[in-house]
C-alpha cells in the first residue's frame, strides 16, 4: 500500500487563512529575488504553520471591548466600526487573520449596522469612529456615503477615520464617486493608508492618493514593523519620505501584534527604538511616526519611544492608559 503523499504547507496555510493578492502588487514582485518585500507581505509561507505559545488569535484584545457586531469601544472618546471583513489583499501578519477572509465574520447586515450605530448613538462620549474591518474601501461608493452620513448626523461625532490599503493596493478603485462620498458636512473625514514598503507607492497609488487629497480629505499613514520587509533605517526612511512627498502624514509605526504563525516577521523592541532613533536622526520632523505597542488582551497602546517601557529581568513592563505597568516578552 502506497503512502500517503504529505500535505503541502502552503495547501494548509491557505485552508487556515485568507489568501488574496491583487494584479498592482502582484507585478510589483521582483521572481529573481527570494527576500522581495511585497512577495513576503502577501504571499503566504510555510512559517505560518508555526504558532509561538505567546501567539493570540485575537492579540490586540477586540472581543471583551466589544459591546454589539461591529463595534469596538476600547476608549473613552472613539470606537471601530467594522463594516466588512474582506480585503483587497491579505497581509500574512494580520493581528485579524483569525476574522477576515470570505469566511470571517462577514459584512454588517442591515440590522447589525442599525444596531452599531445605535450604540455610537447612545454614547455621547464618542468623538471619533474609525471604519475598519476588513478593509471598507471595498464596499460601493454610494455605502460609503450612507455610513458616512450617517454617522455625520450623529451629534457628538465629530471624526469620521476611514483605515483601508485600497489607494496602494488597488489604487483604480479610489474612483472620484468615492471620493466624493468621505465629505460630509457636520464630521471631518480623515483617511489613513497602510503602507509598509515604498514600493507600494506606484504612480497609480500616488495618483489614488492625490484624489484624496486635493478633495481636501487630509491622509495619514500607519506601518508595521516587519523582520525582512522594512526593517532597516533605509527602508523606513524612504517609505516615510516618499509618504510625506505624496501629502500623506506618518502616523504609526507599529510594532508587530502576537498574531498566531507570524514569529518570522518580529523584530525586537529594542530593535525597534534603534531604527525609530535613527529615523529620527536622518528624517525631518514631519516625516516621524509615533512607535507604538498594542498591550496584548486589549489595554490599548503604549508608546515605545517614550519612558512607557522598561526592562524587568529578562522581559518588559509597558505602562497602558490607566498607569498599571504591564508585563511583555518578546
Amino acid at each position: 500500500m502506497s503512502a500517503k503523499p504529505k500535505p503541502d504547507p502552503l495547501d494548509q496555510v491557505a485552508a487556515r487563512y485568507a489568501v488574496a493578492i491583487t494584479p498592482a502588487m502582484d507585478a510589483l514582485i521582483d521572481p529573481t529575488d527570494p527576500e522581495d518585500p511585497i512577495a513576503a507581505q502577501f504571499r503566504p509561507d510555510a512559517r505560518e504553520l508555526d504558532i509561538a505559545p505567546d501567539e493570540l488569535s485575537d492579540p490586540i484584545g477586540d472581543e471583551p471591548h466589544t459591546p454589539v457586531k461591529g463595534v469596538v469601544h476600547r476608549y473613552p472618546d472613539r470606537c471601530l466600526l467594522k463594516l466588512v471583513h474582506v480585503c483587497p489583499v491579505y497581509c500574512r501578519f494580520c493581528f485579524r487573520r483569525e476574522m477576515v477572509g470570505p469566511d470571517g465574520d462577514g459584512t454588517l447586515s442591515g440590522a447589525e449596522l442599525d444596531a452599531a450605530l445605535a450604540y455610537i448613538e447612545a454614547q455621547p462620549g464618542i468623538w471619533e469612529v474609525i471604519l475598519t474591518g476588513g478593509d471598507p474601501f471595498l464596499l460601493s461608493a454610494r455605502r460609503v456615503r450612507e455610513i458616512t452620513e450617517r454617522l455625520a448626523a450623529i451629534e457628538h461625532v465629530k471624526i469620521i477615520r476611514w483605515h483601508t490599503r485600497v489607494p496602494s493596493v488597488d489604487p483604480l478603485r479610489v474612483t472620484p464617486d468615492l471620493v466624493a462620498a468621505l465629505r460630509v458636512e457636520g464630521a471631518a473625514t480623515y483617511v489613513v493608508l497602510h503602507t509598509n514598503h515604498v514600493r507600494e507607492l506606484t504612480d497609480q497609488a500616488r495618483a489614488a492618493i492625490a484624489r484624496i487629497v486635493d478633495a481636501g480629505v487630509p491622509m495619514l499613514s500607519q506601518t508595521v514593523l516587519l523582520k525582512g520587509v522594512n526593517d532597516s533605517v533605509e527602508a523606513l526612511e524612504a517609505l516615510m519620505r516618499g509618504l510625506v512627498e505624496a501629502r500623506v502624514k506618518p502616523y504609526y509605526l507599529h510594532h508587530l501584534d502576537k498574531a498566531q504563525g507570524t514569529s518570522h516577521f518580529r523584530c525586537s523592541i529594542e530593535r525597534g527604538q534603534e531604527l525609530v532613533q535613527e529615523l529620527h536622526q536622518r528624517a525631518s520632523g514631519v516625516a516621524q511616526p509615533t512607535y507604538v505597542l498594542d498591550i496584548p488582551g486589549g489595554h490599548g497602546k503604549a508608546p515605545l519611544a517614550s519612558p512607557s517601557l522598561r526592562e524587568d529581568g529578562d522581559a518588559y513592563e509597558v505602562r497602558d492608559r490607566d498607569d498599571v505597568w504591564r508585563k511583555y516578552s518578546d
